[in-house]
C-alpha cells in the first residue's frame, strides 16, 4: 500500500531537516501513520517512520493551474491515498465552518478541478470518496450530490432538501447537543449511502432579529426545539447508487420522539445504528438491513439518569466508540453504568457483553490498533485535573499506563488512523505546553529530536491547586492564581470563574486561568476556579450524574458552599467577592448572586439560560427531564425565579445573535429585575453570535467592559 502510493504521486522529494516540521499543524492520513501539513501553500506528507524524507504532493502551481482560489483548510483522501479533496472558502453554519469548496486532484496526473462547480458557491458539506474511487459525495442545500470523476456529471440523490428538510446534515439541536454534522456514509462497497433525513417541519423557528444590516430590521429563523418540544422527526435512508432508489431503515419507535445518535456500516451488508429514547436515558443499538430496511436490536442499556454518547471530559465533542473489532465479531461500547466510565466489548450478535477496563476508575476511549489488539484510553485514579494515556490489550488483558511519570499534568493525544502513533501534548499549571509525535505503547519520542524542555509557562501570575471540603462533605478540586507580589499577610479581592454544568471543567491542571480575569490577577486579585458535582470529571458516576434533574440547584449549592470556605483564608477580603460565567456559567453567576447575596457582591453573566424552559430539548430534557415530569426543579433552577434578591453590582452581557442562547433570556432576565427596580448595568452586542466575537473591535470591547466594570465594583490591590 505504501510503496503504491509513494509510486503513483508526482514527487518532489528532499532530505530536511526534522526540525522543520510543524507539527501542530499534523493532519494524519487514514489507515496509516502518515502526516501532512501544509507548508507555504503547498501540502507535504511525511512518514512517521522516515522523518528525514517528505514527499511534496500539491504544489501551488498545481492548485493555481487548478483554478483553486483559497486557503487550504483541510484534506480528504480515498482509501489508497492516491486522489485528495481540498477544502476552501469555508463558511460557517452553525458552531463550525462546515460547508465551502472542494477541489479534486488526481495525485497521480497532478491535475485537479472543482467539485460542484454548477452549485452555489461555497455549499458543499462533507464531500467522500466511494471505495472505487470512481464518485464523490456531497451535501449542497441540504441534498446529498453524486459526482462522477470521469464523466464530471452531478446526479442529485435526493431532492426534497428545503430549509425544513434536511439530507445528509442535521438542524441546530442535533449539531449542538449530539455532535453530529456529517449526516451521511458510504458502503464500504462503494455502492450505496446510507443518510440521515431530518424533517423540521413541526420545528417552531426561533426568530432572531436583526436591526443593523439593512433600512428595515430582518427576522433570522433558527429551527430550536425548546425543552418540552418534541424533537424533529429523523430517519435514516439507504440510496442504491445504480437505481437511485431509497430504501428506509424500519428501526423501532416515534422517529419524532427519539434520537438516532449514532450511524456506521458494519459491512455492506448491514448498518449500526445507535438510538436514544426521548429521555435519553435508554441506548438501543440496531442492525440493520439497507435493503430490506429490518432493524434487530442486538444490545440495550438503560440508566437512572442519562446516556452519554459522546466524551466531554477532554473539554471536546469526542464520539464515543462503537469501534468494530475480532474482524468485525465484536464492538467496542463506553458506559458508567457500573459506576465508573469503562470500555466494554460486545459481539456482534449482543449475547456477549465483556468488561475490558476493569480498574476502579474512569475510562475514556481514545484510541484502537488493530495490529496489536490494544485499546487506548484516557484515566487519571488519583487526581481529576490532570489526564493520562493507559492501554488494555484485549487479548492478554494487561493494563499498563503509557504515560511517563515525568509528564506529570494535562496529557492530550491525537492518534494516527492506525494507533501505532500520536502527537502528545503535555503541560501543567507549572509546565507550558510541550508538543511531541510519540511511538506507542512504548511512548518512545520520534520527533523532535532535542530532547525535551520543561519551560515555565510565560505569564504574569503563579498558579497552584487546592482542594476544599464543604459543609455537606464535598471535596472539590480548585486552581488558583495568585498576582506575583502575593503577600500572605495582605488581604485580597476574589474572583471566581464558574461553569458547573455537565459539559465542561474549570479546575485542570495546565498553565493558563480564564482569560478576562487573568488579565486582572496582577492588578491584585486572587482567581479562583472550582468543579461542582455535575461537572464532566474523573470522579465517577456517581459525581457526575448527581445533578441529575438538578441543573441550577446542586451545582449553585456546592459553589457556595465551597466559596465559604475560601472565605475562610486570612489573604481574602470578604467584602471584595466577584464571580463570572458565560452560558450555562453565567446560569450559574446569576444564581450565586441572586440566592447568596452575602457572599457575592459582583457579578458578570454573559449569555446566560435564564429559564430553563428556553433551552433546547435535547440538552434541557437529557439533564433536567421533561417540564412536565420535573416543574418544580426547572423553576427552582432558574435564574428568573430569584432575581428579586439581587443586591450586589451585576453587569449582565448578551449578544442579539446568539443562537445558541437566545437574547430572549436577557429580555426576561431584564423585565424581572426591572419588576423588583434592581438596579444593573448591561451590554448588549448587536447580532453577535454565542461568543460574542464578531464585528470590528468586538473583542477588546468586550474586554475593556469586563475589567473597568469588575476595577469599579470590586477595586483591585492588597490591603
Amino acid at each position: 500500500m505504501k510503496k503504491h502510493f509513494l509510486l503513483l504521486l508526482l514527487i518532489c522529494s528532499s532530505v530536511f531537516a526534522q526540525e522543520s516540521i510543524d507539527i501542530n499543524q499534523l493532519n494524519w492520513l487514514p489507515n496509516s501513520h502518515s502526516f501532512w501539513v501544509n507548508s507555504q501553500g503547498n501540502v507535504v506528507v511525511y512518514d512517521v517512520d522516515k522523518l528525514n524524507q517528505n514527499t511534496t504532493i500539491l504544489t501551488q502551481e498545481q492548485l493555481q493551474k487548478a483554478g483553486f482560489n483559497g486557503e487550504i483548510e483541510q484534506l480528504v483522501w480515498n482509501e489508497n491515498k492516491t486522489k485528495v479533496l481540498v477544502y476552501t472558502n469555508s463558511k460557517k453554519v452553525w458552531r463550525a465552518n462546515t460547508k465551502g469548496d472542494y477541489w479534486f486532484f488526481d495525485l497521480a496526473t497532478g491535475k485537479g478541478k472543482q467539485l460542484g462547480a454548477s452549485l452555489e458557491k461555497s455549499s458543499l458539506m462533507f464531500a467522500k470518496f466511494s471505495n472505487d474511487n470512481e464518485n464523490v459525495a456531497y451535501v449542497s442545500q441540504h441534498n446529498i450530490y453524486l459526482e462522477s470523476l470521469t464523466t464530471e456529471k452531478i446526479t442529485p440523490l435526493t431532492t426534497d432538501g428545503t430549509d425544513k428538510i434536511i439530507n445528509g446534515t442535521f438542524d441546530w439541536v442535533y449539531e449542538e447537543e449530539l455532535a453530529a454534522r456529517d449526516g451521511f456514509r458510504w458502503s464500504p462497497d462503494g455502492k450505496s449511502i446510507s443518510f440521515w433525513r431530518v424533517d423540521a417541519s413541526k420545528t417552531k423557528f426561533h426568530l432572531m432579529i436583526n436591526n443593523t444590516d439593512a433600512l428595515y430590521p430582518f427576522t433570522v429563523p433558527v429551527e430550536y426545539p425548546k425543552a418540552g418540544e418534541k424533537p424533529s422527526s429523523v430517519k435514516i435512508g439507504v440510496i442504491d447508487i445504480a437505481s437511485l432508489k431509497t430504501n428506509w431503515l424500519n428501526i423501532p419507535g416515534e422517529p419524532d420522539n427519539n434520537y438516532l445518535a449514532r450511524m456506521e456500516w458494519i459491512n455492506s451488508q448491514s448498518l449500526m445504528v445507535v438510538q436514544l429514547n426521548r429521555l435519553q436515558n435508554q441506548a438501543s443499538i440496531y442492525k440493520c438491513d439497507p435493503k430490506s430496511g429490518e432493524a434487530n436490536l442486538i444490545y440495550q442499556e438503560k440508566s437512572d439518569s442519562w446516556i452519554d454518547v459522546f466524551d466531554t471530559s477532554a473539554g471536546e465533542y469526542d464520539v464515543f466508540p462503537c469501534q468494530f473489532v475480532d474482524n468485525g465479531k465484536a464492538f467496542l461500547w463506553s458506559s458508567d453504568a457500573d459506576g465508573w466510565m469503562h470500555v466494554y466489548k460486545i459481539s456482534a450478535d449482543g449475547k456477549k457483553k465483556e468488561l475490558i477496563t476493569t480498574e476502579n476508575f474512569d475510562a475514556y476511549y481514545k484510541a484502537y490498533n488493530q495490529e496489536t489488539q490494544s485499546i487506548y484510553y484516557i484515566a487519571s485514579p488519583t487526581d481529576a485535573t490532570q489526564r493520562y494515556l493507559y492501554e488494555t490489550n484485549l487479548n492478554t488483558k494487561k493494563t499498563k499506563r503509557i504515560t511517563p511519570k515525568e509528564f506529570e499534568g494535562t496529557n492530550r493525544y491525537r492518534f494516527s488512523t492506525d494507533g501505532k502513533y500520536a502527537k502528545h501534548t503535555n503541560s501543567s499549571i507549572n509546565r507550558d505546553f510541550n508538543t511531541r509525535l510519540v511511538a506507542l505503547p512504548s511512548h518512545k519520542k520520534i520527533f523532535p529530536q532535542a530532547a525535551d524542555s520543561f519551560s515555565a509557562p510565560e505569564r504574569n501570575y503563579s498558579l497552584e491547586k487546592f482542594k476544599v471540603t464543604t459543609v455537606d462533605g464535598i471535596e472539590m478540586d480548585g486552581i488558583m492564581a495568585k498576582p506575583l507580589n502575593f503577600d500572605p499577610n495582605k488581604k485580597y479581592p476574589v474572583f471566581f470563574y464558574v461553569y458547573g454544568e455537565p459539559m465542561a471543567s474549570v479546575a485542570n491542571d495546565e498553565p493558563d486561568f480564564y482569560p478576562y480575569i487573568a488579565y486582572l490577577i496582577p492588578e491584585g486579585y486572587i482567581g479562583i476556579a472550582m468543579d461542582n458535582r455535575g461537572t464532566p470529571v474523573l470522579k465517577g458516576t456517581k459525581w457526575r450524574k448527581s445533578i441529575y434533574k438538578n441543573i441550577g440547584i446542586i451545582n449553585t449549592r456546592d459553589q457556595a458552599m465551597a466559596a465559604k470556605e475560601v472565605l475562610k483564608w486570612k489573604f481574602i477580603d470578604n467584602d471584595r467577592v466577584a464571580i463570572h460565567g458565560w452560558s450555562g456559567g453565567g446560569a450559574v453567576t446569576l444564581n450565586l448572586m441572586f440566592q447568596y447575596p452575602e457572599i457575592y457582591k459582583t457579578g458578570i453573566a454573559v449569555a446566560a439560560v435564564t429559564d430553563q424552559h428556553f433551552y433546547d430539548n435535547i440538552y434541557t430534557e437529557r439533564y433536567m427531564g421533561l417540564p412536565s415530569e420535573n416543574e418544580a426543579a426547572y423553576n427552582q433552577a432558574s435564574p428568573v425565579t430569584h432575581a428579586k434578591n439581587l443586591k450586589g453590582n451585576l453587569l449582565y452581557i448578551h449578544g442579539t445573535g446568539d443562537d445558541n442562547v437566545h437574547y430572549k433570556n436577557a429580555e426576561v432576565l431584564i423585565n424581572e429585575l426591572v419588576k423588583y427596580d434592581k438596579m444593573f448595568d448591561l451590554m448588549i452586542y448587536p447580532n453577535r453570535s454565542h461568543g460574542i466575537y464578531e464585528g470590528e473591535g468586538t473583542s477588546k470591547h468586550l474586554a475593556d467592559t469586563f475589567m473597568k466594570f469588575i476595577r469599579e465594583n470590586s477595586p483591585p490591590g492588597a490591603k
